[in-house]
């Protein structure tokens, strides 16, 4: 178990995982601006709304990351509430780390049900 509360080999895994989990969000973006882009919209309306777009996908953790350690944990988070990956793509790490980031990703301990857990 290191410092941040997980093992190294979760940092690990996380580390081969990550531009995978990218590359498919990006992937899922691309199909939602090609959608966007063969709407009947005006022109001019699908070219600023997909600026738009662009700009706020950017941003967003599934397509960059900033990769350390200490970052680890909300990454996995950011990705979950981008959609770019679902709980079943933790079920490699260990248990400790699959029971924060449910714990956690459920509304901590602002959700009655996770009161008495962790």
């Amino acid at each position: 178990m290191n410092q941040f509360g997980y093992p190294e080999s979760d940092w690990k895994l996380y580390k081969s995982k990550i531009a995978d989990w990218q590359e498919g969000y990006m992937e899922k973006l691309c199909k939602e601006y090609i959608t966007l882009l063969s709407s009947d919209k005006l022109p001019s309306d699908r070219f600023w709304e997909l600026e738009k777009r662009i700009r706020e996908d950017k941003r967003a953790t599934g397509v960059v990351v900033t990769n350390s350690r200490s970052k680890m944990i909300d990454n996995i988070l950011d990705l979950l509430h981008e959609g770019a990956i679902t709980l079943d793509d933790l079920s490699d790490f260990s248990e400790e780390l699959q029971e924060r980031i449910k714990f956690i990703y459920s509304g901590g301990y602002n959700n009655p049900d996770n009161r008495n857990r962790l």
